[in-house]
C-alpha cells in the first residue's frame, strides 16, 4: 500500500466522539512501551505524527489518523488488555472495550507484542476475545532490532509455535522501524483485510 496522505484528525475520550463518516477503522493495540507510536510513525512514513514517550501508558485517548482519505488508523491506549473485561478499572478501559466491541466501522486490529518476551496473559485473553467476537487481527512483533539475528530467528520460531498451540492461525509479522523492515508485508495484510471487509485500499 502506498501512503499518499496522512492527517491526524482527532483524539477521542469516548466512542461517541469517534469519526463516523462511513470510512473504516483499523486499530493498533499493544501493551505499554511495546512501541506503538514508533510503529505508527514508521508505517505512515512520518517522523513525529504519533508522539513517542519513554513513560509507559503515554496514550490515554483514542487517536485517529486519516490515511489516503480512505480509512482511519486508530491508536489505542496501551495499559494492558483488561479492556476486554467490563470490570476494568478506570474509564479508559471501558472506552477501549466499548470501541472494540461496538464500533461498526472497526474492520480489524494490529496487535503489537514484544518479540523478546513470551505472550502475556492479557495478550492471550485479548486474542481469544477477538476470535470469539469475529474481529480479525494480525499479530505484529516489535523490538526485533533488540536481538541479534540468530536470537531473532529463534524467538520468531517460538512465537509461531505459541500462537499455533493457542489456536491463533495468523502468521506473526516482525517489524522494525530501526531496521526498516516489515512494513510492506504488514501493509499488504492490511490492504487485504480492508478489501475483504468491503473497503478498497489505494
Amino acid at each position: 500500500m502506498k501512503i499518499n496522505t496522512v492527517e491526524f484528525v482527532k483524539s477521542a475520550a469516548e466512542i461517541s466522539q469517534a469519526p463516523d463518516d462511513g470510512l473504516p477503522h483499523l486499530a493498533i493495540a499493544g501493551r505499554s512501551n511495546v512501541g506503538k507510536s514508533t510503529l505508527i510513525n514508521y508505517l505512515l512514513g512520518r517522523r513525529a505524527l504519533a508522539r513517542t514517550s519513554a513513560k509507559p501508558g503515554h496514550t490515554r485517548l483514542l487517536n485517529f489518523f486519516l490515511v489516503n482519505r480512505t480509512f482511519y488508523l486508530v491508536d489505542l491506549p496501551g495499559y494492558g488488555y483488561a479492556a476486554v473485561d467490563r470490570k476494568t478499572q478506570g474509564g479508559w478501559g471501558m472506552m477501549v472495550h466499548d470501541y472494540l466491541a461496538g464500533h461498526q466501522a472497526l474492520k480489524g486490529l494490529l496487535l503489537l507484542m514484544d518479540l523478546r518476551r513470551e505472550a502475556e496473559a492479557e495478550e492471550l485473553a485479548l486474542m481469544t476475545w477477538l476470535l470469539e467476537n469475529d474481529l480479525p487481527f494480525f499479530p505484529v512483533l516489535t523490538k526485533i532490532d533488540k536481538l541479534k539475528p540468530q536470537a531473532r530467528v529463534k524467538q520468531l520460531r517460538c512465537w509461531r509455535e505459541r500462537l499455533r498451540l493457542q489456536g491463533f492461525g495468523a502468521e506473526p509479522v516482525p517489524v522494525s522501524a530501526l531496521l526498516k523492515s516489515g512494513a510492506p508485508e504488514l501493509w499488504s495484510r492490511v490492504a487485504f483485510l480492508l478489501e475483504e471487509r468491503g473497503t478498497p485500499s489505494e
